[in-house]
């Protein structure tokens, strides 16, 4: 179906066409003076001079015409040549019953094969709070991909073939030397047990990385800690040359390690279709490598080997893409451009969307350059790049412990479920203990998440606990308050003898029930908006207006003891519709309404 915006703006434009004037000045968007009107035109103003006749007189014109029109119940012209439109209360009834669940009138005209990039945890490693930005933002574009009618598919993008798989495995022969794994001689089979525990192995790679750093009192790095990461270094070549044993060590860490993850994101509600890394790239690194020489892209600078990505039309300068280092290594620009061959190869996605730091701006411009000059995506494959801002705590510095250390990501979301379960107990509300704890649980979740989501993803944001687990203003908890509100009325309805299911919609009778109404009606192209700019901020204002709208309406209206039935169903139709749109962007971002609270 066609959105609401598009609708008013057809039958504006033929009646400037039928006034004898361009069609195109009929845009109408919605009025950003409530109190004089709900949607405006001020394509007026810009024929003048094409027409040499005051703005004012071609809106007066235009508005004489649509004073017949059945969509609009009021149309005025207002100096200079503005147009002030209020929709009929039926017609915008009945453009909401044609909104149905579950997409509620988005449409899905083309769909895209899209492949999500978010995630990137290195594997061995806690997820800490640095993963949260990533993986929410991640998500929610997905679930937005997937309800415009995309296929999506998210890849977790794994760091799993790095320096910190040396370290740990270098870290590991030091403590148990004399496992089969370090035995080049050894050619058994390797045991099914790992010879260490997640906590272990969480334990051995901070150890191990500290070792590799260590400095003298004047900052210069100690002949120990050269040693200690040369060793990491050659473990690292070792492991990604196929040496046997530490192939075995590197599975062992991988099984432990995903497992961990998973846990830790379907935690976080987060899900991911592929689960691949840097390692699943390796094998397509040399033939890609060749390829470049072959094709004279790729040439010899400073014993590095490097592509030009530079274009004429660059205002500033824009470095080459180094393949491999001097010494043959690759690098993370060579690893992620080797996953791009895979993708191709795999999937031919139509677009890549990478969620990703916004520091790795510039290296991601430089991959998909590279991408496209030496054909490993086709040009007409759309690459592009999410940077999200950091996340802060209240002194506006990265958000730490409080011993000054980076924070699991666990012992957040610890803390924010221990913070609203308190706010709970301090609130009037009939759930027993467990209840209690698990709406906290839900909530604190929709704290977190829509405290992050509400910012614009490129910005950075200050993390204020006692901010986002507030239930008033423009937080999570307000929004999933206003859910619970009226899934209790409905609860209530139905308890009084009510049939939800016999509720229809009904025209508008108060200025609140319609502003609610006018909101709603705007969902769909809403979402598509949204889902185009790449911006689940868009959603998060969206529910928050729809929640304002709902809770004004709520105020000024008796629902359960309305004694005219037909109305009364007509306020119940319109609670169900409401419930629906905001549980419908709850999911899109990731979060849900417990059923009290």
């Amino acid at each position: 179906m066609k959105y609401l915006s598009e609708l008013l703006t057809d039958e504006v434009s033929a009646a400037f066409k039928e006034a004898g004037y361009r069609e195109e000045a009929g845009k109408v968007s919605v009025s950003n003076r409530p109190d004089l009107c709900e949607f405006q035109c001020n394509g007026a103003m810009s024929l003048a001079r094409e027409y040499h006749k005051a703005p004012i007189k071609i809106a007066e014109e235009v508005a004489q015409i649509l004073s017949n029109s059945k969509i609009f119940s009021e149309v005025n012209a207002a100096a200079p040549g503005f147009l002030n439109m209020k929709l009929s209360g039926d017609y915008l009834k009945d453009y909401l019953a044609c909104m149905t669940a579950p997409d509620y009138g988005l449409k899905k005209e083309s769909s895209e094969k899209i492949i999500m990039d978010y995630g990137g945890p290195n594997v061995a490693k806690p997820l800490h709070i640095g993963h949260l930005r990533s993986a929410i933002i991640g998500e929610s574009i997905k679930r937005m991909g997937k309800i415009t009618g995309n296929e999506v598919l998210a890849d977790i993008h794994m760091g799993d073939w790095g320096l910190q798989m040396g370290l740990i495995i270098h870290e590991l022969s030091l403590r148990k030397g004399d496992l089969c794994y370090f035995d080049p001689s050894y050619d058994g089979e390797y045991p099914e047990e790992a010879p260490f525990t997640l906590s272990e192995l969480e334990e051995i790679y901070p150890t191990a990385s500290k070792k590799s750093k260590e400095t003298d009192g004047e900052g210069n790095e100690t002949p120990e800690a050269k040693e200690y990461k040369e060793a990491a270094l050659l473990a690292t070549k070792e492991l990604q040359d196929g040496r046997r044993g530490y192939r075995a060590l590197w599975e062992h860490i991988m099984k432990i390690s995903v497992a961990d993850l998973k846990a830790n994101y379907e935690k976080l509600d987060v899900s991911f279709d592929i689960w691949k890394g840097e390692s699943d790239a390796d094998k397509y690194i040399a033939p890609m490598v060749e390829n470049m020489k072959e094709k004279g892209l790729a040439h010899e600078s400073r014993g590095a080997l490097v592509v030009d990505i530079e274009e004429e039309d660059d205002t500033k300068e824009v470095p080459p893409c180094m393949i491999l280092k001097s010494d043959g290594a690759a690098l993370y620009t060579t690893t992620d451009l080797g996953t791009l061959v895979q993708r191709q190869e795999d999937y031919r996605p139509d677009r890549i969307i990478y969620v990703v730091d916004k520091r790795q701006g510039l290296h991601f411009e430089q991959v998909f350059r590279c991408a496209k000059k030496t054909g490993i995506i086709p040009k007409d494959t759309r690459l592009d790049f999410l940077g999200f801002g950091t996340m802060n705590g209240p002194d506006g510095g990265p958000f730490k412990t409080r011993e000054g250390g980076v924070m699991r990501l666990e012992s957040l979301i610890k803390e924010v479920n221990e913070e609203m379960l308190k706010k709970m107990k301090e609130s009037d509300h009939d759930l027993n203990p467990a209840e209690e704890k698990e709406a906290a649980a839900i909530v604190a979740m929709a704290a977190i998440k829509y405290g992050d989501l509400s910012n614009q993803a490129t910005k950075d944001y200050i993390f204020d606990i006692d901010k986002f687990t507030s239930f008033e203003g423009n937080t999570g908890p307000y929004i999933l308050y206003t859910v619970v509100r009226i899934k209790s009325i409905l609860r209530k309805y139905t308890e009084q003898g009510g049939d939800i299911k016999d509720a229809r919609l009904s025209a508008p009778k108060t200025d609140d029930e319609k502003a609610l109404m006018n909101k709603l009606a705007m969902f769909n192209s809403m979402m598509d908006n949204a889902f185009k700019e790449l911006a689940p901020h868009r959603v998060c204002a969206f529910i928050y207006e729809v929640a304002n709208d709902f809770n004004r309406f709520y105020h000024s209206t008796k629902i359960l003891t309305e004694e005219n039935e037909t109305r009364q169903k007509g306020w119940i139709a319109l609670l169900v519709f409401t419930k629906g749109i905001l549980e419908t962007c709850l999911d899109v971002l990731g979060m849900k309404a417990p059923e009290k609270m």
